[in-house]
């Protein structure tokens, strides 16, 4: 995707997040556990569905937050996975985010999370890859650092 596309779609994803009401946005605290087994984790907003599905090594359990918002003209749907104390000790081994009733349209994966001054540090391209309804990690080119996901998408809303 060319950098104006990216562009447009990180200020479209900015606007949309100013322009969601309570009922269509919801922020949940969640651990992430290692330990090498499959975990998931979802929420909802009206009938669409963020679930993010992972396994990681390493250290403890972690305090990881989801949050999941619907624009007031039900067009775009937001997913975001992160650590809100910035950079996981953890080392994933697999990470996939699934949206459910929408095509994706801006995706990007981070190995660390901003905090105090700091800016978020996205994964290489090559790392994840972004797929109609999914994103998830490139095998054999992921770093196994995982510190936030934010997948956008275009809800299947029909004019009538």
């Amino acid at each position: 995707m060319q950098l104006f596309g990216k562009m447009s779609l990180l200020l479209l994803g900015i606007s949309m997040s100013l322009c969601v009401s309570a009922e269509q946005t919801k922020v949940v605290e969640f651990n992430v556990k290692p330990g090498g087994v499959v975990h998931t984790f979802s929420e909802k907003v009206s009938k669409y569905e963020c679930i993010f599905t992972y396994a990681s090594q390493g250290g403890t359990n972690e305090q990881w937050l989801m949050s999941v918002g619907l624009s007031e003209d039900d067009q775009l749907f937001s997913c975001s996975v992160w650590r809100p104390q910035g950079k996981s000790y953890l080392f994933f081994t697999q990470f996939k985010a699934e949206l459910k009733g929408t095509k994706i349209e801006y995706a990007n994966a981070f190995s660390e999370t901003a905090v105090t001054g700091q800016r978020d540090v996205p994964l290489k391209p090559d790392e994840f890859t972004v797929g109609e309804s999914t994103v998830t990690q490139r095998d054999g080119k992921f770093s196994a650092q995982l510190s936030k996901l934010t997948v956008i998408g275009r809800t299947r809303h029909e004019e009538l």
